[in-house]
């Protein structure tokens, strides 16, 4: 059990947190900066502002997530059709269920609060989730490469023989 822990959080794990801290910063000002203005303006529900607000953070986060975890925290050099697809459909998987779960969770736990609070509140869980699903879908579904090319550690010194 420990093993496949450390296999999932290793040096990967801490390179897709740095690209996660300069990703949220972008993304989040977009949110938080959106639900405003829109909240300001008052031409949608508040429905609409939460999932507007949400959505435009991950379309464009989801753009410079794409090309900073390709190339720096998954190291992969080529760019497919077949790789940009799984990629979106991580994102959208993982985008529905983290604030599909995360909005009715906020209701629920904070149903004295306001309905305005309780929007604010239901992002950042959403975005908790996010990266929690997001990470696991890319690493192993979105840019997961060939292992088998790697030899397996203590492997070169048993070959020598």
């Amino acid at each position: 059990m420990k093993n496949k822990l450390l296999k999932i959080f290793d040096k990967t794990f801490l390179k897709f947190i740095v690209v996660g801290i300069i990703n949220t910063l972008f993304g989040t000002a977009i949110m938080f900066s959106s639900f405003y203005i829109l909240e300001q303006l008052q031409w949608f529900s508040y429905d609409i502002n939460y999932w507007t607000s949400s959505a435009l953070n991950y379309l464009c986060g989801s753009i410079l997530s794409y090309f900073l975890n390709k190339k720096y925290t998954f190291e992969v050099k080529e760019t497919s059709k077949e790789s940009i697809i799984r990629f979106a459909i991580n994102i959208s998987v993982c985008y529905f269920l983290a604030y599909g779960v995360a909005k009715p969770l906020a209701l629920y736990l904070f149903q004295g609060a306001g309905e305005r609070l309780q929007g604010y509140i239901a992002l950042v869980i959403g975005m908790g989730l996010f990266v929690l699903l997001n990470y696991v879908g890319q690493r192993f579904w979105a840019f997961k490469q060939d292992e088998a090319i790697e030899p397996e550690k203590g492997m070169e010194e048993k070959n020598e023989i």
